[in-house]
């Protein structure tokens, strides 16, 4: 007998039903507007449970009350535009329970995002696992897939990602993936203009030298879940750990995909979970790692990664292609973690990732839009300058995914075409803000850090470099509640930008780096 699921919550994107039987107009009307709301509080995406009670017993129907159920949800899906599939089906007291999985139409909505950072040390086929997945080509283990998505000709050349990079996996409305169907896999724009749910993949660099952009991918993206590959024939080593540590400082949940199972003695990979399991059990991470079997454990994970305690663990290998349906139907149904649709109304605001001259154009800004909407032919303010100034611009059009639209929404990235400015004026980090905020640049904060590893003390005096969003800047301890910081230690202290103020806010989240990730804070005062 099946165990009993939690108690309905009247808020989320799961749904109870024990069965449905009247098929008339106004009763479909309600349970369309009750799958509307359900949908909306998913990000477009929600599961069904049928044959269970509200308070979660496991009952259980009939075939026919099965079939009767399916056609009346079909009908109320048809009016908000929305598709049903059926998940799966287990044996219960009195029959069937059945989950479905249920996604708005693209006719409804711009498509569903979710970002997630892909992680791991040097030479672990992060880039190969992206690659693979996205082009739906395997790898023919002599860095083939890796090097249809390099970026630098010295990223092909040496095997090794040492930059930023974006790349895409889209969903119709079905579950299928479109970038297969398309000439060239990936193609920005064909995935964004026939996708209802597209996986942002951020490429990041695993060598140690790169460790500050990595982390810089990772704090400005706000990202809803972080990939961690792991090479089964070498198991999780000293950067893999790191990139692990930020996930959990930054309370991302995490997945892990370890791959190489192909060139992998048993023995060896056996020791490499082991490892991994254990690590993640730890007192500290206090984390529930998942061994994904079937779809048993693909629809648990998925429903349940949100809460940041189960970690997924995916074993495949990207020359073979064994255990990439799962981690593709996983990917299919994982919800979205960030709420952007609450964050709408609020007054505009994104950080600048990336900068470009086109030509014929002139200055071009790209970014992820964190709260609010701007469209073209807005007045937008743009700083701050290295004088503390903020200046008004004109949104000459906006581009996403090499697509020209016309307004971009948060949880979106977008390019920005500027007026009034020029490229040299223009710094990673600034920010693109809605006119009518009264905008401050800070030089000066108040913040609660925790040491988190550090062989030596930490005194007034002390310099590191510090990551706020696309933020990355010097910062000098100036006062200290606890004078030295060792290892472990939390206290207050105020930082001083040494030489560029920024635009922060209070709660702001942030790193303090050096050779490695030292602290880890949150704002709590601006000066």
């Amino acid at each position: 007998m099946m165990n009993k699921y939690p108690a309905e919550d009247d808020e989320g994107c799961i749904e109870y039903k024990l069965k449905l039987s009247i098929e008339e107009k106004d009763r479909i009307e309600k349970i369309a507007t009750q799958m509307k709301y359900r949908l909306i509080e998913g990000g477009g995406e929600a599961f069904y449970i049928i044959g269970v009670t509200d308070d979660g017993f496991p009952m259980g129907i009939s075939e026919d009350e099965i079939k009767k159920t399916l056609k009346i949800l079909r009908l109320a899906a048809e009016k908000i535009n929305a598709s049903i599939k059926v998940i799966r089906k287990n044996p219960a007291k009195n029959g069937y329970i059945v989950e479905l999985f249920i996604r708005l139409a693209r006719k409804t909505r711009p498509p569903l995002f979710i970002t997630i950072p892909v992680l791991g040390n040097v030479d672990c086929g992060k880039s190969t696992l992206i690659s693979v997945l996205c082009t739906g080509r395997l790898d023919d283990g002599k860095r083939g897939a890796m090097m249809k998505i390099a970026r630098y000709l010295h990223e092909i050349i040496s095997g090794r990602t040492s930059s930023i990079s974006s790349r895409h996996l889209g969903f119709n409305r079905n579950g299928e993936i479109v970038n297969y169907e398309i000439v060239d896999p990936l193609n920005e724009a064909e995935i964004f203009l026939r996708s209802n749910k597209i996986i942002t993949f951020i490429d990041l660099a695993g060598h140690k030298r790169y460790l500050k952009t990595t982390v810089r991918g990772v704090t400005s993206r706000t990202p809803d879940y972080a990939l961690l590959v792991v090479a089964a024939n070498t198991g999780l080593l000293k950067m893999g750990r790191e990139h692990l540590g930020i996930s959990i400082a930054l309370k991302i949940p995490i997945i892990v995909v370890i791959t190489k199972t192909d060139i992998t003695p048993k023995w060896v990979l056996k020791n490499t979970l082991e490892e991994i399991v254990s690590l993640l059990k730890k007192p500290g991470l206090n984390k529930i790692p998942v061994l994904i079997k079937n779809l048993d454990d693909i629809i648990l994970s998925a429903k349940n990664i949100s809460s940041n305690r189960i970690v997924p663990i995916f074993i495949v290998s990207n020359v073979t292609g064994s255990g990439l349906d799962k981690l593709i139907e996983f990917l299919n149904v994982i919800p979205p973690r960030m709420r952007w649709d609450e964050r709408i109304s609020e007054k505009s605001l994104m950080y600048i990732e990336d900068k470009f001259n086109v030509r014929g154009v002139g200055l071009v800004v790209s970014g992820l839009m964190l709260q609010g909407a701007i469209s073209k032919d807005d007045y937008v303010q743009v700083g701050p300058f290295s004088d503390g100034s903020f200046r008004i611009s004109r949104v000459k059009s906006i581009h996403i995914n090499r697509i020209n639209c016309d307004r971009v929404i948060p949880g979106q990235e977008a390019c920005l075409a500027l007026t009034n400015i020029d490229y040299n004026e223009i710094s990673k980090g600034m920010v693109v803000l809605d006119k009518s905020i009264n905008p401050r640049a800070t030089r000066e904060f108040l913040a609660k850090i925790t040491i988190l590893k550090h062989p030596t003390t930490i005194k007034s005096g002390y310099q590191t470099v510090c990551h706020i969003h696309s933020v990355r800047h010097t910062v000098i301890f100036k006062d200290m509640s606890i004078e030295p910081m060792r290892t472990g230690d939390t206290g207050m202290v105020r930082l001083k930008f040494l030489k560029h103020p920024w635009y922060i806010r209070k709660n702001d989240t942030f790193i303090l780096r050096d050779s490695r990730t030292r602290a880890l804070g949150t704002i709590l005062e601006l000066k």
